[in-house]
Parts: C-alpha cells; sequence; structure tokens
C-alpha cells in the first residue's frame, strides 16, 4: 500500500492495479520467447561445421584450458621404453687378512708361507702391520715381496722404499743370540793397487755386516798377484766370497778395469752386488735380488734390495764344504 499526498497535503490511500494472471503468463512468455528469437535468429542449427572451424573451436578450447607451464604447446612424443639402469657388479669382499701369533717372536722366514697369494697381498700385509704398530714383522712382510712376492717394478719400488724407511728403525737381527755367519771377502789386484784396494775393501766389509743387520761376519783378503812385463791395460781387480775355511764354498769371481783410485769403492759395491745377486740365483729358490736401477747407488741397493733372509741364505750355502767334481 502506498501513501499518497492529496492536493491539499493531507494523505490518501492508495491501491495498486492488479494484473490478473493469464496475462503475467502471456507477458513471460513473450518475453522469453522474443529474447531467445533474438539471439538464435541468425544460427544455423541444421549445416554441421566445416573442419576449420572444428580447429578453431579445439584451439579455442585449449587455449582455455589450465595447463603446468613445462607441457603448454609441446607435441606429445612417442613413448620411449627406457630400460631399467644395470647396477654395478658386486665387488668381492677381500679375505680376512691374518697377522699370524704376535705371541711368539718372528723369523726370518716369516710369511714365506704366504708366497702363493702374490706381492699384491704381502704389501696389504705390510701396510696393516705397520697400523698395528708390529714394525718388525712389517719389515719381514715388506721383504718376502722381494724375494717370494714376485713383484712388478711398482711393487719393487714401493718393497724397497718401506725397506729403507724401516731398517734404520730397527736392532741388528739376533733373536736367537746366534753367532754371526763368518764370511772372507777376497780381492786380487796387482802390487801397486794394494793399499788403496786394502782401505776400499776393508770399509766394504762393515758395510756388509750392516747392510746383513748383523747376520754375517766378513774379513776381508786382499791377495797381490804379480805382472810380467810393462802392463798396457788398466789394472783388473778381482772379486769373490767364500767361508772361512779353505773347503768352504766359492762365489764365482768378477773383475773390473781398475781405472781410477777414486772410483775404486763404487766400483767394488757394484760389482759385489752383481756376485752376490748370481750366487743367491743359484744357491737359494728365492727370487733374486731385483737388478739395479741406473740412478741408485749401489750401497743402497745393498741395503734395500736384498733382504736379511738373502743374507742368511747366501751366508749359510757358503759355510758348506765345497762340492768337488768326481
Amino acid at each position: 500500500m502506498r501513501i499518497l499526498l492529496s492536493r491539499a497535503g493531507a494523505p490518501r490511500q492508495f491501491r495498486g492495479v492488479r494484473v490478473p494472471i493469464p496475462w503475467v503468463l502471456l507477458l513471460s512468455l513473450v518475453t522469453i520467447g522474443s529474447v531467445g528469437w533474438l539471439g538464435a535468429r541468425k544460427c544455423d542449427f541444421l549445416t554441421p561445421p566445416t573442419a576449420a572451424q572444428l580447429a578453431a573451436f579445439r584451439e579455442k578450447i585449449e587455449l582455455s584450458l589450465k595447463r603446468p607451464p613445462h607441457v603448454a604447446n609441446v607435441v606429445a612424443a612417442p613413448a620411449v621404453v627406457v630400460a631399467p639402469p644395470v647396477s654395478p657388479p658386486l665387488e668381492e669382499p677381500k679375505p680376512t687378512m691374518i697377522l699370524g701369533d704376535f705371541s711368539t717372536p718372528p723369523t726370518l722366514r716369516e710369511y714365506c708361507d704366504l708366497a702363493q697369494k702374490g706381492a699384491g697381498h704381502l704389501i696389504d700385509l705390510a701396510v696393516l702391520l705397520e697400523v698395528e704398530g708390529e714394525i718388525q714383522r712389517a719389515l719381514l712382510a715388506w721383504e718376502r715381496v722381494l724375494d717370494t712376492g714376485k713383484p712388478d717394478p711398482a711393487q719393487i719400488n714401493t718393497a724397497c722404499a718401506a725397506i729403507k724407511r724401516l731398517r734404520p728403525t730397527l736392532p741388528d737381527w739376533h733373536p736367537t743370540r746366534t753367532k754371526p755367519i763368518a764370511l772372507t771377502l777376497h780381492a786380487g789386484t796387482s802390487s801397486k793397487t794394494t793399499q788403496p784396494l786394502t782401505l776400499a775393501l776393508t770399509e766394504i766389509a762393515h758395510e756388509l755386516e750392516r747392510a746383513s743387520a748383523g747376520l754375517l761376519q766378513i774379513t776381508p783378503a786382499v791377495s797381490v798377484g804379480r805382472v810380467k812385463g810393462i802392463p798396457t791395460k788398466p789394472t783388473s781387480v778381482a772379486v769373490w766370497l767364500t767361508g772361512p775355511l779353505k773347503s768352504s764354498a766359492s762365489t764365482a769371481m768378477l773383475t773390473f778395469p781398475l781405472k781410477s783410485t777414486k772410483t775404486l769403492r763404487e766400483d767394488l759395491l757394484t760389482t759385489l752386488l752383481a756376485l752376490t745377486r748370481s750366487h743367491l740365483v743359484c744357491a737359494t729358490t728365492h727370487a733374486p735380488p731385483p737388478s739395479m736401477d741406473h740412478e741408485q747407488k749401489p750401497l743402497d741397493a745393498l741395503y734395500s734390495q736384498i733382504t736379511r733372509l738373502n743374507w742368511l741364505e747366501l751366508g749359510a750355502s757358503l759355510n758348506r764344504p765345497e762340492k768337488k767334481n768326481e
């Protein structure tokens, strides 16, 4: 009900016009029909859409869809079958290293029974023994690399460096307090070189005793020969080793020309190293000491390349009676 003002200003009651229901329905239908006819009068519902229209419609729909940025506008590639990654072969676990019985003192032949396992196994053993603080046993394992392990050149260098590093830290080898093995270091030359040869041979005899870790006791002996006529060639020096007795065995005899007394000591050491090596090849079943490097000094090779077991076997072989040909 609306309240209207009369011309005089006094309110009066107004009643709204009432529309009949049939007219309301008719007007609603006319409104709906008019809107539908106006919106669809230009549309063709009977003719199918062309291919271009369908493509445009698909493109519009695809653009309206929300896609992740990394896959937008990406043409699907054919599926590729990816083979599962091949896992690397499993490494065989290393066998447990047997360090030996530390409660008993070792012998010079310690770890010889491991020769069939090769130089690599002996090197691992020596390193582990050093870690455990068993330096004497570690040195024995390093020596087994040389005389029983059949090492390659790199393993020889590794073992020699370790022996040279450990030997000065240990005392001479006297576990059973036995006397050293007596040997005689012989050298023969002419009378004019007797004095320098005697001095050099005495020094080298002491060096051999120290190199053998006290296993050998070396006595030098110089023999003087006569030279007939006027010598036309440099004086030769002959070197060999024997046991202490006349009936003892002997090594071969090696000679070298004496060009200068300044090089006499080095020439003696080089000849003695070759003499020892050649004798050990024939007298023992172990591998001979490695050949000396050209840049290596012969005295260093006597300390690091010839093991204490080699020196022991050298002395034992020369203290046997010499075999006589029947």
